[in-house]
């Protein structure tokens, strides 16, 4: 049985959109092998349209000897959840709808990493598809942005499983579900 495992780059006000914040922090080793610890166990990545649609560009360009989180995002296959994508670019990569059975099904066939794509990360924990939420929490409030979870009064319990501060002020917080 796989797992679907979510990555969130946040403020301490929540907000998780166009993290140009988290540049001031710098990118420290313990940072990257947090991140890289959980990209060296998925065999897909699962994103959502707009995440997909940015993260193309950026990533199909770059070279391991560049980045050695490129062979990863580049070359394993992109499950992209969309409504309106009909030709995506950057492969591999599948498109499918959000159909709660269909992505319990592809979970249960493989470890999924998720990264950023806060409307389907939404989705995902609302419906219970989410294994494991780690959240690296950055010292800083920006005051407005997209919320990973917004004011809606709708309550998401969680239950934290490991907490660990790195060494540039985040707070690695994992949740799975309570």
């Amino acid at each position: 049985m796989g797992s679907i495992t979510v990555h969130e780059f946040t403020t301490v006000d929540g907000v998780v959109d166009a993290p140009m914040w988290t540049m001031d922090y710098g990118f420290p080793d313990d940072l990257a092998a947090a991140i890289g610890a959980l990209t060296a166990e998925a065999d897909g990545i699962l994103l959502g349209r707009t995440t997909y649609e940015m993260f193309g560009p950026a990533w199909s360009t770059r070279t391991a000897a560049e980045d050695p989180g490129a062979p990863f995002f580049n070359d394993t296959t992109k499950y992209v959840v969309s409504g309106s994508l009909t030709d995506p670019g950057w492969g591999p990569a599948q498109v499918l709808p959000y159909d709660v059975d269909r992505l319990r099904a592809l979970r249960d066939d493989h470890d999924l990493y998720v990264s950023g794509s806060a409307t389907l990360v939404r989705a995902l924990v609302a419906d219970r598809l989410v294994d494991e939420l780690h959240l690296f929490v950055y010292p800083v409030a920006v005051g407005s942005g997209t919320r990973l979870f917004p004011e809606d009064g709708t309550s998401k319990p969680l239950a934290l499983l490991d907490a660990t501060k790195l060494s540039n002020g985040v707070a690695h917080l994992v949740y799975g579900p309570a």
